[in-house]
């Protein structure tokens, strides 16, 4: 095996966190210095192939039903099938939930991993497992907040940056809130740079607008340029006498740039697209956060979370019955998808986009008294689509009444992995030190999943 390339990790300083000035948010829009980069692509560590592509992952926190959407039991008794049929696809052989019926027609044009597995119905470990490729905390732990690991979308931020000059490389929308134990999706080690821009604002809304790219208060631009280049001279003059500072100007040039360019902030707004294509993906929050994060990708941005929320529905006061949550959430889930994929078609842009669609874990086969579905980390479903994978097909097989894996298991690795595939990065030969100075491989036993990427 070669020795993976370590590469620097942030400034060791508190100073850095205000990178993120004049309300832009942290962002770094050149990921890796030319020689880094150089010397991850020498190695082979990073595909130039590669260049282009993008990824949009739906995040269903909470947790959706492996049995209502993805991997239906049609056959087995009432208490595992649930209250949704199952129907046919496009793809011979292979059933979605009755809910799914666009990503039923189109499912010659994606992939379902039936059998990803974790063994944990804790939904903080299943969080950072899924977002990181690492198990977490538990839940009732005193650090159940501590993210251990980075998330995949700030690594590709780092090793990737933007695919255009001037858009942040990871970027969260609607928000990155609610759900359950919806801690993990930010940089950890790697620096407060590498976090998602996020959006912070409902595109369904009429009041929607990218608050950290508008100008706070009476500031005009030729005010924020004085005090940039007075904060620019500044950062030089600490700089030089602290050499580990002198990457600060590059973020807060990414934020200036950001902010006073009309093509970044034309990117955000969805209401530049046609209301018949807004009304194909949705008048809902799924559906115009997907629109939002196709102009994303289609304007340079390299990952983004589409924050799809809330799938915990174990029928218990407070929280909704399997049924109620399947009939609220899964039919806007499946529009939005479904439109994303024929128009990223339409585009040309499919195969250098890759789709992925999962939460944490599962839920479980057998309902409860409530109607509800409990935690389930044995066997689960991921959707893939785009990314120029072998679709059409459903990889692995669960049990008769979807219980545990029968044939060929993955581990959340094997997810990350094969995202980072896509992206060009090979996951084990890519190393940061952590914040104790240890250098940590990307993932240290994912694989692409073969089926997949051949």
């Amino acid at each position: 095996m070669t020795r993976p390339v370590l590469l620097s990790g942030p400034p060791q300083r508190s100073d850095v966190s205000r990178r993120g000035f004049l309300q832009a948010g942290a962002l770094g829009i050149g990921g890796l210095t030319l020689a880094d980069l150089l010397k991850l692509q020498a190695s082979g560590a990073v595909r130039s192939s590669a260049a282009g592509a993008n990824v949009i992952l739906f995040w269903l926190s909470g947790g959706p039903g492996h049995m209502e959407t993805w991997d239906p039991k049609p056959l087995a008794p009432a208490e595992y099938r649930g209250p949704c049929r199952a129907i046919d696809t496009s793809v011979p052989g292979i059933q979605f939930g009755e809910l799914m019926p666009e990503q039923a027609r189109l499912a010659d044009k994606l992939a379902v991993v039936r059998t990803v597995n974790h063994g944990s119905g804790d939904h903080t470990k299943g969080n950072h497992w899924m977002l990181t490729g690492f198990e977490g905390p538990a839940f009732n732990a005193p650090d159940n907040r501590q993210q251990r690991r980075p998330a995949i979308g700030s690594v590709v931020a780092r090793v990737r940056g933007a695919n255009t000059p001037g858009m942040p490389p990871y970027v969260g929308v609607p928000h990155l809130r609610g759900g359950t134990d919806n801690l993990f999706h930010y940089a950890s080690y790697l620096g407060g740079g590498w976090n998602p821009f996020v959006v912070n604002s409902d595109p369904n809304e009429k009041d929607y607008g990218v608050k950290n790219l508008a100008l706070a208060g009476d500031l005009t631009l030729q005010r924020i340029a004085g005090r940039r280049e007075l904060m620019s001279n500044l950062d030089r003059i600490r700089a030089a006498a602290d050499p580990m500072l002198d990457d600060l100007d590059e973020h807060q040039q990414a934020a200036f740039d950001m902010l006073t360019s009309s093509g970044a902030r034309e990117a955000f707004d969805v209401t530049q697209e046609p209301d018949s294509l807004r009304d194909r993906y949705g008048r809902h929050t799924f559906g115009q956060s997907a629109l939002v994060a196709r102009r994303l990708v289609e304007n340079g941005v390299t990952f983004v979370t589409v924050n799809c929320v809330p799938w915990d529905h174990h029928g218990s006061p407070g929280q909704y019955k399997t049924e109620e949550g399947a009939k609220l959430l899964i039919p806007p889930l499946d529009r939005a998808i479904g439109a994303l994929v024929e128009d990223l078609i339409e585009r040309g842009m499919y195969d250098k986009t890759l789709i992925v669609a999962m939460g944490e874990f599962g839920r479980t086969p057998r309902m409860n008294a409530n109607a509800g579905r409990d935690h389930w980390g044995s066997t689960f479903s991921v959707l893939f689509g785009g990314g120029g994978l072998k679709l059409g097909q459903a990889i692995g097989r669960s049990s008769d009444r979807g219980e545990k894996v029968v044939d060929r298991p993955f581990d959340p690795q094997d997810v990350a992995a094969t995202i980072y595939h896509h992206l060009g990065i090979n996951s084990q030969s890519v190393a940061f030190p952590d914040h104790a100075g240890r250098p940590l491989t990307l993932l240290d036993r994912g694989r692409p999943i073969r089926e997949l990427v051949g």
